[in-house]
């Protein structure tokens, strides 16, 4: 698999801090290892757009679509809760 960062993706994670940038990479590798990792908790988030969800951490997730052999980012920002 591959990975791909839109440049909507790119803008949003430029408002974060260098520790999430850092823990959104570690994410990111297992996410191009296995999507079922434990730590990513990786979800379906809307199924009609094929959108998924995964944590970078506790409070922070990030959004991607599988295309093909591809993982596309699209969004990360805080979870609301």
């Amino acid at each position: 698999m591959n990975l791909f960062f839109t440049a909507h993706f790119k803008k949003s994670l430029a408002g974060f801090s260098k520790e999430i940038d850092a823990k959104l990479q570690k994410q990111a590798d297992f996410l191009l290892e296995n999507i079922r990792h434990p730590s990513l908790r990786a979800k379906k988030y809307d199924e009609t757009k094929n959108i998924w969800q995964a944590r970078v951490d506790g409070t922070i997730r990030f959004y991607f679509v599988i295309r093909d052999d591809s993982y596309v980012l699209l969004e990360i920002k805080k979870h609301p809760k």
